[in-house]
């Protein structure tokens, strides 16, 4: 190979790991740079906690539940001594979440009790990754990244109004339905 070869070579290799890299913080970065920080609680979920053994479901309902693998949930609760660094926090995943490539699905809720907003990064019947974010000015805030394979809005959708009815098993998630009651 001639030395112009592999010089264009090279550079187009850091042309592609530079723009690679350089895309901005991520959802996941985010949760790896905080996770063990103070006022953060982070753990994941296999769906297998969420028992669905007595739930009459649709075959819709079925492949929606089937195509989760689990919830990776990371949480900030707000107290006297971090106000000021749950202000920062809640703008810096706001920040993130502003990005074109996390798309809306639906948002909700007051000031009063709390706001929450569903995104997903993909398309609407194949997500590869759905962001349900809870904030409470009083609480603190909450960003789960549900993930699995082929998953589809409308059947996750259907699949929530369900759920409601599940046994939870983990006593980590229990603590995150009781973080906006």
């Amino acid at each position: 190979m001639n030395t112009s070869i592999k010089k264009s070579m090279v550079v187009l290799l850091l042309a592609v790991a530079f723009i690679g890299c350089n895309q901005g913080p991520t959802l996941q970065t985010y949760y790896v740079d905080n996770e063990l920080k103070p006022g953060f609680s982070s753990f994941d979920v296999p769906t297998s906690f969420v028992n669905v053994d007595n739930i009459n479901m649709t075959e819709e309902q079925k492949e929606a539940y089937e195509s989760v693998d689990k919830l990776n949930v990371l949480t900030f609760i707000l107290n006297e001594e971090n106000k000021t660094d749950y202000k920062v926090e809640l703008e810096n995943v706001k920040s993130i979440l502003d990005n074109p490539k996390y798309e809306e699905l639906m948002r909700g809720g007051n000031s009063t009790d709390g706001k929450f907003i569903v995104k997903f990064l993909g398309d609407v019947e194949n997500i590869d990754e759905l962001i349900i974010f809870l904030s409470s000015t009083d609480k603190g805030f909450a960003v789960v990244r549900v993930l699995g394979d082929d998953m589809n809005a409308g059947e996750l959708m259907s699949l929530s109004s369900v759920l409601q009815n599940a046994q939870i098993e983990d006593s980590q998630l229990n603590k995150l339905t009781e973080f906006f009651k």
